[in-house]
């Protein structure tokens, strides 16, 4: 199963400490496991376009789409057996601390579209 992690900074968290961030330790155990297709970190939401199309024409927009203090900071994709393998690898997550994840399951094209 594919599961986005949508990696999010969250002010009320405890505030993001370089020297405690050990993504690289995060990344190796996860790359070890073979279950990171992909990812990376993202710009802040000053960098983001949201874009639109209504009545045919194009519309874009300065920063991201919600109103909000949080913002997707990065994503990582995996591969895993299931749910549960996906919350306890996301808990590794150096920004599970600093900030908060949220997993969401791909669905697959070939699934057809039911819920």
């Amino acid at each position: 199963m594919e599961y986005l992690m949508l990696v999010r900074n969250d002010p009320t968290a405890v505030p993001y400490d370089p020297a405690e961030d050990d993504i690289a330790e995060w990344g190796a155990e996860v790359g070890a496991r073979g279950v990171w297709i992909a990812g990376d970190r993202l710009r802040p939401p000053e960098f983001a376009k949201t874009v639109r199309v209504r009545d045919g024409r194009s519309l874009v927009t300065d920063g991201p789409f919600a109103e909000s203090k949080e913002w997707i900071a990065g994503f990582d994709v995996l591969e895993v057996r299931d749910l549960d393998e996906a919350i306890e690898i996301a808990a590794k997550h150096p920004m599970a601390r600093f900030g908060c994840i949220e997993l969401r399951r791909a669905w697959p094209l070939a699934e057809g579209f039911e819920p």
